[in-house]
């Protein structure tokens, strides 16, 4: 298959990345604005057409926040920053020839919209993130809903709305688990939907669903293997965020592990069965499975690309990753860089600088990352945060912490004006908005 041309000039540095999510798209943005056409030549290439900020994928699932609100359109985008979007999924690399092997795209009713092809590079940076990982259990696959994607968080809410409106209208008893949800997870995202969760059902009910008694009869379990929730997290945060969980009516079963997920439930250990007509899936990563065997490049257990203290895929000068997909550890450390988005934001930036090293015929710089902290948002309930330095902070300021994160990313996207024009509007929207999505 003949190659497509990334450029009409084939002077330009080919940058090649995959995947658009907060590291892809950042890096592509600020490559774009930074050349613009005239060094590089910079294609983002990712399966989907929009991108959204994965942290709020849980507001999404409650149904807090719209999908298309803060979507961000890849042509649109791309078109305005300098950079080049290819729609597809990648699903495989020839790194003698340098060259990414797209897959076809096809619409809605299995036409194909946009052939295979294959595109060259001169740097490729795998950016596609990382995905749930459900350790093989029986049933998980099948029965629960991970919070990977935007289309998979709306399935969530839709699903969740159905559920409140089947409740409500039926003329028998309500069955055991129905109106329960388990979360199997108790990392940043379980703890942040199950009060989400717990906000929104309760919104939802008192939308005129007066038939049964909400309040009493909707139930949150979150289920944590470990011996206890946010494992990733300063203990004193998690255990003032499990105090305000329980005093909400979460229940938290934490050292146990999920052994079958049913259309019913979940199954815990051998004896202990939990009735629940939604489940979401929120333990554990993996990065995508095409990672693995990826024209000979060294993986982790879960499938990250094995990169030095440049980003540089190990045995491949001319690959890098960054984000979740990449096992960065760094020299005088232990573990590999957690998957965040601050790590991904701080790797774009570094991202940037090693292209342009490599463009001036430098050698690569080495990363160096800096933990800003940690913060957890429990909705309108509550939040808690451990800054750089040991600084604890709660309440509001720690709310307006968290959100600063997400304004970060979208100036990162789209510049300083546009960022705080869309920030006044979305106050002005919000007031006129209803509370809830309910469809």
């Amino acid at each position: 298959m003949p190659e497509t041309p990334s450029h009409a000039d084939k002077s330009l540095h080919r940058v090649v990345i995959v995947g658009g999510g907060a590291g892809g798209l950042e890096l592509a943005t600020r490559l774009g604005r930074k050349f613009g056409n005239r060094r590089l030549s910079v294609t983002l290439v990712d399966r989907n057409r929009t991108h959204i900020w994965k942290p709020l994928l849980h507001e999404v699932a409650s149904g807090a926040m719209s999908a298309s609100h803060d979507a961000v359109e890849y042509i649109a985008h791309a078109s305005r920053h300098g950079y080049r979007y290819r729609i597809g999924e990648v699903v495989g690399i020839d790194r003698a020839k340098r060259q990414v092997f797209v897959a076809p795209s096809f619409d809605d009713d299995g036409r194909q919209v946009i052939p295979p092809r294959v595109l060259g590079y001169d740097t490729l940076v795998m950016a596609v993130g990382s995905v749930s990982n459900d350790f093989g259990t029986l049933g998980a696959a099948r029965h629960a809903i991970s919070l990977d994607t935007a289309e998979q968080a709306v399935r969530f809410n839709k699903r969740m709305v159905d559920a409140c409106l089947r409740a409500n209208a039926q003329y028998e008893q309500l069955s055991p688990g129905q109106l329960h949800c388990v979360i199997v997870g108790a990392g940043a995202t379980g703890v942040e939907l199950a009060a989400e969760l717990h906000k929104s059902m309760r919104e939802i009910a008192s939308h005129n669903l007066d038939n049964i008694d909400f309040e009493r009869l909707i139930r949150i379990t979150i289920v944590e293997a470990g011996p206890r929730i946010l494992p990733a997290l300063p203990e004193e945060m998690a255990r003032a965020t499990a105090r305000l969980l329980i005093k909400l009516g979460v229940q938290i079963r934490c050292g146990i592990r999920v052994t079958e997920v049913t259309e019913d439930g979940i199954q815990l250990g051998e004896k202990l069965f939990l009735p629940a007509e939604l489940v979401v899936w929120a333990a554990g990563i993996k990065a995508p499975e095409f990672l693995k065997g990826l024209d000979g490049l060294e993986t982790d257990r879960i499938n990250r690309l094995i990169v030095d203290e440049t980003l540089r895929a190990v045995g491949d000068d001319n690959v890098f990753a960054i984000g979740d997909c990449a096992n960065c550890v760094l020299p005088g450390e232990d573990n590999a860089l957690p998957p965040r988005a601050q790590t991904a934001h701080q790797q774009a930036d570094h991202m940037a600088k090693v292209i342009v090293a490599r463009l001036s015929g430098r050698a690569a710089p080495a990363y160096r990352y800096r933990d800003y902290g940690s913060l957890v948002s429990l909705a309108d309930y509550g939040a808690f945060g451990s800054l750089i330095g040991g600084l604890k902070i709660e309440g509001l300021v720690a709310r307006l912490v968290y959100r600063s994160l997400h304004k970060m990313h979208l100036r990162a996207v789209h510049g300083l004006a546009k960022t705080t024009l869309a920030s006044i509007g979305e106050m002005i929207v919000r007031r006129a908005r209803p509370r809830i999505k309910l469809h």
